[in-house]
C-alpha cells in the first residue's frame, strides 16, 4: 500500500505500527447544520481508504468524533461557538441541535454506503479526558492561563508548523481569512485548550474544571478521543485539506507535547469539492446535501461514482451536468452488470490476474479511477465466464460500494407508463433512432422493467 503523507509531502510505502492492523482516526462533523456534498466527498475518501485496507487483508479500527461543543466561528478562538449560534438561530437547545443534525448527517452518510466508524464519540462525552490532558500540558509548561482561559504556548515547540511547511509570519493576524486577534494570548499563534465563563458568560454547555466552569476548545477533543480509544500511537489521521491548519497542526502540537513522542505516522487529506463559485461551504447560502440531490431525482450512489472517478487529492468541480453524466454512466454500468448471466466455470487463473491488477491500482495511493478501468476490462473480456466476472465484480465492489450487483428498486411504475415508453421505443426504432431506443430500454431497466422483443411484439417483465 502506498499513500501520500501530508507530513512528509510525498507518497510513501505504508508500514503499520502492528503487522496486519491499522489504527485510524478521522475528524467527524460539527453538527450545527446539514453536511453539504463537499463534506461528504471527504467521508467518501475515508471510506475508500478503510475499504482498501480491508481488501488488502488489514484489520482496521477507526475512531471518529462528533463535534457538539467548542468549534468557534473563527480560526483564532474568537467569534462564538457554532453550536450556540445554531441554537439561537433555530430556537432550540444545543443538544437538540446536535441530535437533529447528527441524525441528518448519518442519514446522508448511509445513503452513500459509507462504513460506520468502529468508535464514534461526541465531544461532550469525554470532558474528563480533556481536563487530564490540559492539566499535564500546564504542569509541563506547554500551556498557560490568561484571562481565565487556558492556551497552548506554541513558542515551546521547535517546529509548530511541521504539517503545513509554513513559517510563523504567514499565519499572523490579517494574513488569512478568519484570523482575528485575541488579546488574552501571548502570541496570536497560541490556541485555546479551555474556555471559561470569563470569555463566554452565557454559554449553555459548561463543565466544572480546575480553571473554572467552562468548556473545551475544538482541537483538544480529537486528540483526547484518539488517545483514549486508539492509544498513544496511531497509523493514520484523516480529514479534509481545510483541517491541515489550524486543526491538525494544533492536534499535533498538543498531542505530542502531552505524550512526549511522535503521535501519527501518516496524515491523509482529501481535496475540496468545488462549485462554480469556488469551495463549497455552509456560508454560501443554500446547502446542497445528498438528500436534496436525491429529492431532485439523483441516486446518491451516482454522486459516490462521480467522486471515485476522480483522485482524492485533486480538486473536483461539481456541476449538475457532471452529475447527470455520472448518473447516466453509473446506470449503464449497473445495467451491464445485471445483464451478466451467472453461468460457466470459475477461471481461477484469470480471477487472480484481474484481482492482482485491481490491487496494484487501488493500493497506489487509492487510484480509484484506474481501479474502475480494471472493472470495465473485466466486463469486456470474452474469455471470462459470467460466473467469474460476477465474482470479480462482487469483490471489487467491496471497495467501490456501488451496489453493482444489486437489482434496481421498482418504484411507482404503472402499466400505462410502461406501455407509453414501449410505444416511444418502437417509434424510435421505426425512425432508425436506435440511440433513443436504447436509452428508453435503459431507463425502463433502471426502474426494474426488462423489455423483450418477440415475434408477437414487445413484452416486459418486472424484476424483483
Amino acid at each position: 500500500m502506498k499513500l501520500y503523507n501530508t507530513l512528509t509531502r510525498k507518497v510513501e510505502d505504508f508500514v503499520p505500527i502492528e503487522d496486519g492492523k491499522v489504527k485510524m482516526y478521522t475528524c467527524g462533523p460539527t453538527v450545527y447544520h446539514y453536511a453539504h456534498i463537499g463534506n461528504m466527498r471527504n467521508y467518501v475518501g475515508h471510506d475508500i481508504l478503510v475499504r482498501t485496507f480491508k481488501y488488502l487483508g488489514f484489520e482496521v479500527t477507526r475512531a471518529m468524533n462528533i463535534t457538539d461543543v467548542g468549534h468557534l466561528t473563527s480560526d483564532s478562538d474568537s467569534g462564538e461557538d457554532k453550536m450556540m449560534k445554531a441554537a439561537r438561530r433555530e430556537g432550540k437547545t444545543a443538544m437538540e441541535i446536535a441530535k437533529y443534525y447528527s441524525e441528518a448527517f448519518f442519514n446522508d452518510y448511509d445513503k452513500l454506503n459509507l462504513l460506520r466508524p468502529d468508535i464514534l464519540k461526541p465531544a461532550t462525552g469525554e470532558i474528563d479526558m480533556y481536563i487530564k490532558m490540559i492539566t499535564k500540558l500546564l504542569d509541563d509548561g506547554y500551556a498557560y492561563i490568561s484571562g481565565g482561559n487556558v492556551y497552548f504556548d506554541v513558542s515551546k515547540l521547535k517546529d509548530y508548523y511541521v504539517l503545513t511547511n509554513h513559517v510563523a509570519d504567514e499565519m499572523v493576524v490579517g494574513a488569512r481569512e478568519g484570523v482575528e486577534e485575541d488579546s488574552a494570548k501571548k502570541s496570536q499563534a497560541d490556541f485555546a485548550l479551555w474556555f471559561t465563563s470569563s470569555k463566554f458568560e452565557h454559554h449553555e454547555l459548561q463543565w466544572d474544571s480546575p480553571w473554572g466552569k467552562g468548556y473545551p476548545g475544538w482541537h483538544i477533543e480529537c486528540s483526547g478521543i484518539s488517545i483514549k480509544y486508539l492509544g498513544d500511537k496511531i497509523d493514520i489521521h484523516g480529514g479534509g485539506v481545510d483541517n491541515i491548519f489550524p486543526h491538525h497542526t494544533n492536534e499535533i502540537a498538543q498531542s505530542e507535547s502531552y505524550l512526549g513522542h511522535k503521535w501519527v505516522n501518516y496524515w491523509f487529506h482529501n481535496e475540496h469539492l468545488l462549485d462554480e463559485t469556488g469551495k463549497m461551504s455552509k456560508s454560501n447560502g443554500a446547502i446542497l446535501t445528498v438528500s436534496l440531490l436525491e429529492e431532485q431525482g439523483y441516486d446518491p450512489l451516482a454522486f459516490r461514482f462521480m467522486v471515485i472517478n476522480s483522485h482524492y487529492r485533486k480538486q473536483l468541480l461539481f456541476t449538475y451536468d457532471a452529475l447527470e453524466q455520472s448518473q447516466s454512466t453509473y446506470k449503464k454500468l449497473r445495467n451491464r452488470v445485471l445483464n451478466i448471466t451467472d453461468e460457466g466455470e470459475f477461471n481461477e487463473e484469470l480471477f487472480k490476474k484481474y484481482d492482482q491488477r485491481f490491487v496494484i491500482e487501488i493500493s497506489n495511493d487509492l487510484n480509484t479511477a484506474n481501479a474502475l478501468s480494471v472493472l470495465y476490462e473485466v466486463l469486456k473480456d470474452s474469455e471470462l465466464s459470467g460466473h467469474t466476472k460476477l465474482e470479480l465484480i462482487r469483490k471489487f465492489d467491496t471497495v467501490f460500494a456501488l451496489d453493482l450487483t444489486k437489482p434496481f428498486d421498482v418504484k411507482n411504475v404503472d402499466n400505462e407508463y410502461i406501455e407509453e415508453m414501449i410505444e416511444k421505443r418502437n417509434e424510435a426504432k421505426r425512425n432508425k433512432d436506435f440511440a433513443l431506443a436504447d436509452s428508453i430500454r435503459e431507463e425502463l431497466f433502471s426502474k426494474g422493467i426488462v423489455i423483450k422483443d418477440t415475434r408477437e411484439g414487445t413484452i416486459y417483465e418486472v424484476v424483483n
